[in-house]
């Protein structure tokens, strides 16, 4: 008997990504021949999996149309060769070549009433808290200001650090990065949303909450419980056990 099983997406992406990282950051230190030719054939497994990961995202309600097997393979074999030649291009040299998550920020800002605020992704439609990427030149703090007012029109000051979480495990975004999730005070400004990064913009209750929102099951219990005053250890994804090939 056959039994066949379907590997998700998140875990294909991710298994992906690793990979990926894993031949980038080897290409960026060794000087043997015959490991870098190693590491680019990882790579082109890398590629393999990430655009079938990416079609099966976009597969996701659609038909195909008129689209036959040969023509999902030959698109494939096109959209990796080209993902294979922008990593190459991303491979540096030593402690430069060396992939790491990206890092980014997220506010969990309340209300006098307790209502948290939240943004509508224009590029994808999904809602979360107002998140953005660390710039050079500034703490984490201050990009949660930065961000928070450049998004939403709100003034807030950080209160303190809640949340450290994967955002590729958790399905944020399709790029590894760690996101820093800071509980702030609203000090001031007025709700407007940003015309080119957020199709909405608005304060939600518990009991409100706007759908699609993104990974609320993992951080939505400690980011309310900090809304509400409660002190709670700063949140994290627990460790897999065993790590790699456990479930996201």
């Amino acid at each position: 008997m056959v039994v066949e099983s379907t590997v998700p997406t998140r875990t294909l992406l991710r298994w992906s990504e690793a990979l990926s990282a894993i031949a980038r950051t080897g290409l960026g230190f060794t000087q043997s021949l015959y490991e870098k030719e190693r590491f680019e054939e990882i790579l082109k497994v890398a590629a393999d999996m990430r655009v079938v990961a990416d079609r099966d995202h976009d597969d996701r309600g659609d038909d195909r149309g008129s689209k036959t097997v040969e023509d999902d393979v030959e698109d494939d074999v096109e959209d990796a060769e080209g993902l294979v030649l922008e990593w190459m291009s991303q491979v540096g040299s030593g402690v430069a070549g060396y992939v790491t998550p990206k890092v980014a920020v997220g506010a969990a800002v309340g209300n006098e009433n307790g209502d948290l605020l939240l943004i509508q992704r224009a590029d994808s439609g999904v809602w979360l808290y107002p998140t953005g990427w660390c710039d050079v030149g500034y703490s984490a703090a201050e990009v949660v200001v930065k961000e928070v007012e450049e998004e939403t029109g709100i003034v807030v000051e950080p209160v303190r650090l809640i949340a450290v979480l994967d955002g590729l495990r958790l399905g944020f975004t399709r790029v590894p990065l760690y996101s820093l999730v800071f509980h702030c005070r609203v000090i001031g400004g007025e709700l407007s949303a940003h015309p080119l990064e957020c199709s909405d913009v608005g304060w939600f209750s518990p009991d409100s909450l706007p759908s699609p929102l993104v990974g609320l099951e993992r951080w939505g219990d400690h980011v309310f419980a900090a809304l509400r005053g409660e002190y709670r250890d700063v949140l994290y994804d627990q460790v897999r056990q065993p790590m790699w090939r456990s479930p996201d």
